[in-house]
């Protein structure tokens, strides 16, 4: 297994929000992208996107060096949607597949004039929950994971942060106060540093992390009183 080599082309796709996003990366050309509106009943715009950018770069899929999957946390729909192109493309194109957490692409679309530092990237979990990810942002624009992925409630999420350091991934939220609100972004992929680089996931076993169970097997479990499977 190798690790990520930028100096070939890597198709990267994005889709834990609302807001998704699909990017071509080439050492010979800035970043070329595509932002998509993601949720239910929407028509897929992923696919579309992709094929639009490598027409554009005049690229093959067999041209590519890398596909990378934005791995969640966020809408269960969606980053299936997601996945399910990303690993079809990579198995086609005969390449590695990547997975980039979602909350450290919106770490990096973080806006340049905010200081380097510590920040705590927050999205909607549903049910009075957040998604929180601690970031680091170093000066020109690299960002890394500060500690593990938790899911807590806002109120006790509220209660023990302060909005100085807080970023909001989504919408802003009226409870929440926070130093920024940003939304994940395929191009700067590259700026992400960690772990995730240097291992591709399987093709056959890897899943995004979903954060929680869909709503639709919440709502038929406490129907029906009984779990499903794993």
């Amino acid at each position: 297994m190798t690790a990520l080599n930028d100096s070939q082309p890597i198709l990267v796709v994005e889709a834990a929000t609302a807001q998704g996003s699909v990017a071509l990366l080439t050492a010979a050309h800035a970043p070329r992208v595509r932002r998509v509106s993601m949720g239910v009943g929407r028509e897929d715009q992923l696919f579309p996107a992709i094929q639009e950018l490598l027409t554009e770069a005049e690229l093959s899929p067999g041209a590519l060096g890398a596909v990378v999957c934005g791995a969640g946390p966020g809408s269960f729909t969606s980053l299936r949607i997601a996945a399910s192109l990303a690993k079809g493309l990579a198995h086609g194109a005969g390449c590695a597949l990547f997975a980039v957490p979602s909350l450290l692409l919106a770490a990096a679309a973080l806006p340049s004039d905010l200081p380097a530092g510590r920040y705590l990237l927050h999205a909607d979990a549903l049910r009075g929950e957040r998604y929180v990810q601690a970031a680091l942002i170093h000066t020109g624009g690299r960002v890394e994971a500060d500690g593990s992925l938790s899911r807590i409630s806002t109120e006790s999420f509220a209660a023990g942060t302060s909005a100085a350091d807080r970023v909001v991934v989504g919408p802003e939220v009226p409870a929440l106060p926070s130093r920024a609100a940003v939304w994940p972004d395929a191009a700067r992929c590259l700026q992400v540093a960690g772990a995730w680089r240097e291992v591709p996931v399987s093709l056959n076993d890897w899943e995004p992390e979903y954060g929680r169970l869909a709503e639709a097997q919440v709502k038929w479990e406490a129907a029906h009183g009984v779990s499903l499977p794993g």
